[in-house]
């Protein structure tokens, strides 16, 4: 059983931090990375070619996470995989003791790095669940013949709270509790109301399972203008805009680097603590994009302290 799982399912704040492995094979850098994230997140959850980009697999980082004693979390999309290879890349990270996974469809590789690859979508993130499941229930696999050994797998998935019409987000949100996740981690989210209104609908709807809100910690304010132009499901309200355009001109005139990226850490921080305080949902996945040694900061100040 994973630590998340066990923060989960006592009740306990969950806190989760994503990472890329690296376009190349040396894992160097996100073991560093990951060493800074021991003790302070639940689990690491490691991309799987996020936004179609190629990089080393999911499963390869996880095996290192797993060895260094570290909780890894396995994504596994349908973009680039049979419902065959999915269940025997799952297979192989059970027989390393990875037990928790996220489901995912996978963005199209026309917007990726690697254009001439052809996309599968044998599976979405649903049908990914589902085959899981009934796998877990039958000791069978995917063609219905008889497993020596089945593991059973802690699922999640994902949602954009943040989508118009809602409802359409709050059907498939059902549909992915009702195929098997246990937990959902949602896209970024920047304003606590939008949050609150998601999180009124899904109680609405009567749809049980654990939700762990996405922070993105930003940068700069050309990164939240690129991301409410390009992200689907962004939504980064102006203000918080003008506030790190403000740190950039304040940092530019007194000739002080990184105030936007300070600025970042802190409105993610403040998120956070009143995420938690008002118990808007059930944890929080850190997505910090290439800055996972500001996640032990961002909780610091936060006041998130994990057991």
């Amino acid at each position: 059983m994973s630590n998340l799982q066990i923060a989960l399912e006592s009740g306990k704040f969950g806190v989760t931090a994503e990472m890329a492995p690296p376009k190349g094979y040396d894992f160097t850098e996100q073991m560093e990375a990951a060493e800074l994230l021991r003790g302070k997140v639940h689990s690491v959850n490691v991309t799987d070619m996020q936004s179609a980009s190629l990089k080393a697999s999911s499963i390869g980082l996880c095996i290192k996470l797993k060895q260094a004693g570290l909780d890894p979390i396995i994504q596994m999309t349908g973009r680039d995989r049979s419902r065959m290879a999915i269940m025997g890349d799952m297979l192989a990270a059970a027989s390393f003791g990875i037990d928790t996974m996220l489901a995912l469809t996978g963005d199209h590789t026309m917007v990726g790095d690697c254009k001439a690859s052809k996309p599968v979508y044998d599976l979405d993130s649903v049908g990914i669940l589902r085959m899981l499941s009934t796998m877990e229930a039958t000791g069978k696999d995917c063609g219905g013949n008889d497993l020596a050994s089945t593991p059973n797998f802690y699922k999640g998935a994902a949602v954009t709270p943040v989508y118009e019409p809602q409802i359409l987000q709050i059907n498939k949100l059902r549909q992915k509790v009702d195929a098997g996740a246990k937990y959902i981690q949602t896209q970024g989210i920047f304003d606590i109301d939008e949050l609150k209104r998601f999180m009124d609908a899904v109680d609405k709807a009567g749809i049980k399972t654990h939700i762990m809100a996405g922070i993105i910690p930003l940068k700069a304010a050309g990164m939240a203008k690129y991301m409410n132009e390009n992200v689907p499901g962004i939504a980064v309200p102006q203000p918080m805009i003008d506030r790190l355009a403000a740190a950039a001109a304040e940092g530019k005139e007194k000739g002080v680097k990184g105030l936007p990226m300070k600025l970042g850490i802190e409105m993610a921080a403040e998120l956070i603590a009143k995420i938690k305080a008002e118990g808007i949902c059930d944890g929080v996945h850190i997505m910090a994009i290439g800055a996972e040694k500001n996640v032990p900061t961002i909780l610091e100040k936060a006041g998130v302290v994990i057991d």
